[in-house]
């Protein structure tokens, strides 16, 4: 008796993976995906030098010259900290419910980090310092959300904060050191992505639609396409933005 149970567990556990495989295979199928790059063509910026010495503490926490993210093209000329999400939906609403998990911006090396993220309205923002000095962070809402201004210390717990309007984009920036700054992409659902030092974007399990897709960049303005996601097919955007 006791090995026949055992046989029926195993055989239970089987048939419960196979049915978790089957699920993931079904949603794979039933939707689609966005995937590109965001190039860059002409002359690069010349990149602002950041200059930390007004906090000693920042300017020791840097070796070598520090440059400004903001202009920032990749070795193989494509653009990093490019913000790409679906603007628009024909025919159909994206709109879900926000996840209760939070997404995290760092204060390190008297820098934001990530310079650019998304989230989504009501998902929780949770602010975190690794820096043994005092910063401030400061969000300048847009669109109906809550302006934001707190002081955090060194070694204190994070600092959490929501959303509650889709915005592109929301600035921060910290009072204390004036050359820290990040921007934040709000949106209602989860199809959005940030580019890398590839370049490249991808935006998995879209359902099936005729859509909008934007980028937004800090220097070089905003671009968008229109793309139709079909189940079980990858769709692939690319947008090339130029320089003076």
């Amino acid at each position: 008796m006791k090995r026949f149970g055992t046989a029926l567990t195993i055989v239970t556990t089987a048939l419960l993976a196979v049915g978790f495989v089957v699920r993931v295979m079904a949603r794979a199928s039933d939707t689609g995906s966005l995937s590109g790059t965001v190039h860059f063509q002409g002359k690069a910026p010349d990149l602002r030098p950041i200059v930390m010495d007004k906090d000693r503490v920042c300017a020791n926490a840097q070796t070598g010259t520090v440059l400004a993210e903001d202009g920032r093209v990749n070795a193989n000329g494509t653009l990093p900290n490019a913000f790409v999400y679906i603007s628009k939906a024909a025919g159909s609403n994206l709109s879900t419910t926000a996840p209760s998990n939070s997404v995290t911006l760092t204060q390190k090396g008297c820098t934001f980090v990530p310079h650019v993220l998304g989230i989504m309205a009501g998902q929780p923002l949770q602010v975190v310092t690794e820096d043994p000095t005092t910063h401030n962070i400061h969000i300048n809402a847009t669109k109906g959300n809550r302006d934001w201004n707190v002081s955090q210390q060194p070694g204190t717990p994070s600092i959490t904060t929501r959303f509650s309007q889709p915005a592109i984009m929301v600035p921060v920036r910290c009072n204390i050191h004036p050359w820290m700054e990040a921007y934040i992409g709000v949106v209602n659902n989860p199809y959005y992505a940030v580019t890398g030092d590839d370049g490249s974007f991808l935006i998995k399990d879209v359902p099936p639609g005729d859509y909008t897709l934007s980028v937004w960049t800090a220097t070089f303005g905003t671009q968008e396409r229109s793309v139709v996601v079909r189940a079980g097919e990858p769709a692939r955007v690319d947008f090339t933005f130029t320089g003076q």
